[in-house]
């Protein structure tokens, strides 16, 4: 589970211009792992076990994950990560680390985190774990030593079978994230959240610099009715060439 800026957030650089103003902002659970802790909760339900949620995140991401715990899952992992600068590669290392300790069939991540857009995060863990990956499952089901994971592409549907443990990548429709209720939360406060620090690799890459996008140039009006309509053409040929 990865800790992201709210989606609704207005995103300021911050003065070093390589990192984000956090300032003011408020943060939540990646939109994409929080399907897949439903999906891992639908699982528990069906076959019984635990879910465990694992975040590398810097300290003060405890409220974040304890939405997840509120959820349902029965305990948190919480690696505090010392590096103020982040990759998916890096992110993978310490994840395989501790996932290494842990005793999985089916290890959920979100197909991608929201603040960076990746992707790369699971497939790079599987391949560090030795594990089958199956990415963008838009549907799951275990059935005995394998999973079953739906995928849609063009025109149609895929499904891809996989030996566990294996390592599924959740898209958006596989499931609609439950809304923890008030025992949930009260509940959440008592589970188990362990704090680990681990060793983080180096970059392999470097932000040089953030930048905001091109401001866009203000909008005009050209006309009304009927009489636009030529001088709207002539402005998408002569100034937008667009046509």
């Amino acid at each position: 589970m990865k800790r992201v800026p709210d989606t609704e957030a207005r995103i300021t650089i911050a003065g070093d211009s390589r990192t984000i103003d956090e300032s003011g902002v408020e943060f939540i659970i990646n939109p994409y792992d929080e399907i897949a802790v439903e999906v891992g909760l639908r699982l528990k339900e069906k076959h019984g076990g635990e879910v465990v949620m694992v975040c590398y995140g810097p300290e003060g991401s405890g409220p974040v994950i304890r939405k997840a715990l509120a959820m349902g899952a029965d305990r948190a992992v919480h690696i505090v990560c010392q590096s103020a600068e982040h990759e998916p590669y890096q992110a993978a290392r310490v994840l395989a680390t501790a996932l290494e300790e842990e005793k999985f069939d089916v290890i959920l991540c979100g197909k991608q985190a929201v603040d960076d857009d990746s992707a790369q995060v699971g497939p790079m863990l599987a391949e560090l774990l030795g594990m089958p990956c199956v990415t963008e499952a838009s549907a799951l089901e275990v059935d005995g030593d394998k999973v079953v994971v739906h995928k849609e592409i063009e025109g149609g549907e895929e499904v891809v079978e996989a030996t566990l443990p294996a390592i599924v990548t959740c898209q958006k429709g596989i499931a609609e994230p439950r809304l923890p209720g008030l025992k949930g939360i009260m509940m959440s406060k008592k589970k188990p959240l362990a704090e680990k620090k681990v060793d983080e690799p180096g970059l392999l890459t470097e932000v040089i610099r953030l930048e905001y996008p091109p401001t866009r140039p203000p909008g005009r009006i050209v006309g009304e009715g009927v009489e636009a309509v030529g001088a709207l053409i002539e402005a998408l040929k002569s100034e937008a060439k667009v046509l």
